[in-house]
Formats: C-alpha cells, sequence, structure tokens
C-alpha cells in the first residue's frame, strides 16, 4: 500500500491548476507577555517579529506550488498597499501566475492580522485575531471581466479549484456559470466550500470537501456517527448533482461518498499532536488539486480513495505545524515511509531491508549502519545510536543473534534473546530499522547494504570490520568517543557484585564492544 502511495506522489507531474477563490494577505506579529498594563486589566506584548504570508486562497496557491504544481490565481484585490504585498508575494513565486488578480478600487483586500504571543519566548499561542474585509458580493463588471478571462484559462488548466471563504467572489449565480464553463470545457472542479447553510453556488462540482461543521450547517442534520455521515453527504449529491463528497473528520479522517456507485468509503488518518488547525484544509485542497489534475505516468492511476487518503496525510502534517506552510512532496513520502514503518515494525529480514532502502536511496537519503550485541540496553548504547544517526539519514542497526553473542561472549550471554534487543532498538526513534544476523562479525551485511557511512566504538581496536568496503564504495567510517565505563559488561558484573554470586562470563571486546 505505501510503495504505491508512495510512487503516486513521485510520478503526478507537474499540472496546471486553475484556482479561483478568495485571496487575502495573514499578517502574523509574534511577542512576548511578560507584564499587565497600568493602563487597563489587559496584557501587554512585547513585539519580537512580524511576518506576512498570502492566506485564503493565496494559501492554497503556495501550497501547490510547494507541491510543484503550476498555478493561475483568479480572485480580485483592493487598491490598497495590502493588495500589492499579497500580489507581490504571490508573484515572486516562480509557478504561480496572478495575472487573473483584478485590483478593484471600492473594497480592501482582505487582511486577517494574528496577535501570537510566544511563552517562554518560544511556544506560540494565537492570542486575537483581527479582520479587515468586504464580504459582499463582487460586483457584475467584476464578474463579467473574470468570465471573459476564463475561457482561456480553461484551455489552459488541467483542473479548476475553487476556494470560498464567503468573501464575496464565489458569490450565488456567478460561481454556478464558472462550473458550468468548467464543465462544458471537460475540466473536474474541486470545491472547498464555505461555512454557509446553502450550497446551492456548488451546484454540478465534480468533487467537494466540506468539513463536519460545514456539512453539519448545509444538511441541518447531526454528524456524530459513518450513518449520519453517509445520510448527509449522499443527500448533498443528490440535492447539488455532486459527483463526489469528500468528508473531512479531523481525528477520525475522511469519509468519500461517489454519487453515481452509491460506495461509501471510510478513509482512516493517523493520531496527530495538533499544534495549529490554520492551513489544514487550504493543504487538502491542495493535494486533491494536484492529484486530481496530475498524471500519474507509468502507474495505474490512483483511486480515488487513496487521494483522499494521501490528501489527508498532508492535512495531518499541516496541523503539527504553526500557521500555513507549505509542504513538499519530499516531506509528504518521507511521512508515508514513517507510517509504513510504523505499521509493519522496524526490524526486517535482508530482503525487506534492500527494498526498503532502495527506495531512501532513490531519494537521496544517507544510509548509516552501525552493529552490535545490545544486550541490556544502557545510556552508551544511546549515546552510540544518537551519534551514529547525526552522521545521516536512515539508521540501520544491526544486531548479532543469540548464537553468534554466545561465540563472543560465552555462554552466560545474551541476558536478553534476540527479539527482545530488537524490540528495545526499535522502540528508540534514531533508529530507523533493526536486522539480525548470525554471522560472528556483519562484513556480508555490510557488503550487501553498502552504507554511506559506517559507524563504530572508538575502542575499537584495529580495522573495523566492512571498512575496506565501505570506502571502497565511496562511503565513510565514523568512530564514536565512548562514556567512561558504560559497557552491558560492566553493568553485570556490578550486579553479580552486589549480590556475591562471583563474575559474568565475557569475551574481549575487540569483536563486539556492543
Amino acid at each position: 500500500m505505501y510503495e504505491r502511495l508512495i510512487n503516486i506522489i513521485k510520478s503526478v507531474g507537474r499540472p496546471k491548476v486553475l484556482l479561483v477563490g478568495d485571496f487575502m494577505l495573514d499578517h502574523y506579529v509574534y511577542g512576548d507577555i511578560d507584564r499587565i498594563s497600568p493602563e487597563a486589566p489587559v496584557m501587554v506584548l512585547n513585539v519580537r517579529q512580524r511576518q506576512e504570508q498570502p492566506g485564503g486562497s493565496g494559501s492554497v496557491a503556495t501550497a501547490l506550488a510547494a507541491l510543484e504544481a503550476e498555478v493561475a490565481c483568479v480572485g480580485v484585490v483592493g487598491a490598497d498597499t495590502v493588495g500589492e504585498r499579497l500580489k507581490h508575494l504571490l508573484g515572486e513565486v516562480p509557478q504561480i501566475q496572478i495575472e487573473g488578480l483584478s485590483t478593484v478600487s471600492d473594497r480592501p483586500t482582505t487582511l486577517k492580522q494574528r496577535v501570537i504571543g510566544l511563552a517562554q519566548h518560544r511556544h506560540r499561542q494565537q492570542l486575537i485575531r483581527i479582520d479587515e474585509e468586504n464580504s459582499e458580493p463582487i460586483e457584475e463588471a467584476i464578474r463579467q471581466k473574470i468570465l471573459a478571462m476564463l475561457p482561456k484559462w480553461l484551455d489552459w488548466c488541467d483542473v479548476v479549484c475553487l476556494e470560498d471563504y464567503d468573501k464575496g467572489v464565489l458569490c450565488n449565480g456567478f460561481c454556478q456559470q464558472l462550473i458550468g464553463q468548467a464543465r462544458e470545457g471537460g475540466k473536474k472542479v474541486i470545491v472547498d466550500p464555505a461555512a454557509i447553510g446553502d450550497y446551492e453556488r456548488y451546484r454540478g462540482a465534480w468533487l467537494i470537501k466540506p468539513n463536519r461543521r460545514e456539512l453539519t450547517m448545509a444538511s441541518g442534520q447531526p454528524l456524530e456517527e459513518s450513518g449520519q455521515w453517509q445520510a448527509a453527504a449522499a443527500q448533498l449529491a443528490e440535492d447539488f448533482q455532486i459527483d463526489h463528497v469528500v468528508l473531512t473528520l479531523d481525528k477520525e479522517g475522511a469519509f468519500l461518498y461517489q454519487r453515481e456507485s452509491g460506495l461509501a468509503e471510510p478513509v482512516p488518518t493517523q493520531a496527530r499532536s495538533v499544534y495549529d488547525v490554520t492551513g489544514a484544509g487550504d493543504m487538502v485542497l491542495a493535494l486533491l488539486g494536484l492529484l486530481i489534475g496530475g498524471d500519474c505516468r507509468g502507474i495505474e492511476p490512483p483511486r480515488l480513495g487513496e487521494v483522499v487518503y494521501l490528501a489527508n496525510v498532508a492535512g495531518g502534517l499541516e496541523v503539527e505545524r504553526f500557521g500555513s506552510v507549505g509542504l513538499s512532496r519530499q516531506e509528504i513520502m518521507e511521512e508515508l515511509s514513517r507510517q509504513r514503518r510504523v505499521k509493519s515494525g522496524k526490524l526486517r529480514n535482508v530482503e525487506g531491508l534492500l527494498q526498503d532502502l532502495r527506495w531512501h536511496r532513490q531519494q537521496a537519503l544517507k544510509v548509516v549502519f552501525t552493529n552490535g550485541c545490545f544486550d541490556i540496553l544502557h545510556p552508551g548504547h544511546i549515546h552510540l545510536l544518537s551519534f551514529a544517526k547525526e552522521q545521516g539519514d536512515i539508521l540501520v542497526v544491526a544486531i548479532n543473534s543469540d548464537r553468534s553473542v554466545r561465540s563472543l561472549k560465552g555462554p552466560s550471554r545474551p541476558i536478553l534473546k534476540q527479539q527482545d534487543r530488537a524490540a528495545l532498538l526499535s522502540a528508540l526513534e534514531v533508529v530507523d530499522y533493526v536486522i539480525i544476523f548470525d554471522e560472528l562479525d556483519p562484513l556480508g551485511l555490510i557488503r550487501q547494504i553498502s552504507p554511506d557511512v559506517l559507524v563504530k566504538g572508538s575502542d575499537w581496536t584495529g580495522a573495523v570490520v566492512g571498512q575496506e568496503w565501505v570506502e571502497a564504495h565511496g562511503g565513510k567510517v565514523v568512530l564514536m568517543p565512548l562514556v567512561e565505563g558504560r559497557s552491558t559488561t560492566n553493568i553485570i558484573n556490578q550486579v553479580i557484585e552486589r549480590h556475591g554470586n562471583g563474575s559474568v562470563n565475557s569475551a574481549p571486546p575487540k569483536n563486539n564492544p556492543a
């Protein structure tokens, strides 16, 4: 499953997306709060930083650009400095075209100012948002101007995305004209709807993606369980002749309904630490636009359920960040790879490990290898593994089998069986893969893996096993300074000494110090 999803992201191409909606400027004011004003019982913010970025549909545009799509923006901005600043920010991104942003003199550019407190100078917490906007429907002359440009943009694009914040651009009648012309031109229309009660303006869209609150408003129904989700989505699709409904359900994932087939499909998600929901819906729309507009050459076209799953992955990554931050394809593929490791575990056989490493190398990631017995995990091991992870991107830890540990350390070792040692190492965040080898040294395994970096402790005497092979194939060997007195043998001897039972059998550490 995950390999296919990764291939979909890799092969989707660079679709051309026509993006119509409400373009805004987001202005962030960051500061520390360390006192109450003597003038009134209010907090005093000492400003430390200001930041501006495109918001609303502008956030979708920059997200699409970060995903390597081309974007044509259609909407309005005011004849003001905010509008000029917004157009500058969008226009400096090479993949974004802004000719379709019409400047109007009788309404301001929508501006959202967020005041952010920095608890302990680091942790961000939004304190208040200040909006400046005019949400009245745009003038008829502006509508006609946009409609006159539409045929050119429809010939150019692969898919149409409508991002509606109910700020006056995608108003009733006009929005229906946009959808109608797009359908006549054979273009799919994807809608991120506003929080409104009447979805008539979206009639005829190919796909619509309300969240739980938005669909509750539109349907007038409670949405607490899957039966209610399906009923509301089916009714919405039928009432407004919408082909597909994607209901996003935050921690519960998403729900996909397809009108023609009546197929209802829950789409799972991963549990997330929610830091800020700003931009999550924009990121989901951007992924939908990328994958529905793209052409996945060389592989079977993605099913809509797969598209929705990938969009949910992107939205989940977005909520773990503060503000609206674009994601790259690489970040999404790395998250899919992480999910695959979590689901299948980190312990691999040789064949499975080599398959995973081939994919990592296609992403230009550096593979690090270290090995040892790792019997009774202790701080010295943690120090070694953390050091090893710092040398590259993917850390492979090879551990001796029980049989080879006995050959190296004596009949009383290992204390922990190989599966237990593998489980402990797998629980460490710095470790990406664990593999068990039965030989006395890992040379054969090193030749198969050909790591970019081979890490060993600095107490190793003589040539490091595998060093000649690694260096001959363009890699390097790094020796880690050891922490004095941190070894499994020392720990075992201390335990035995305290209990008066003699000493543990141990061979010299030359062949395997861990």
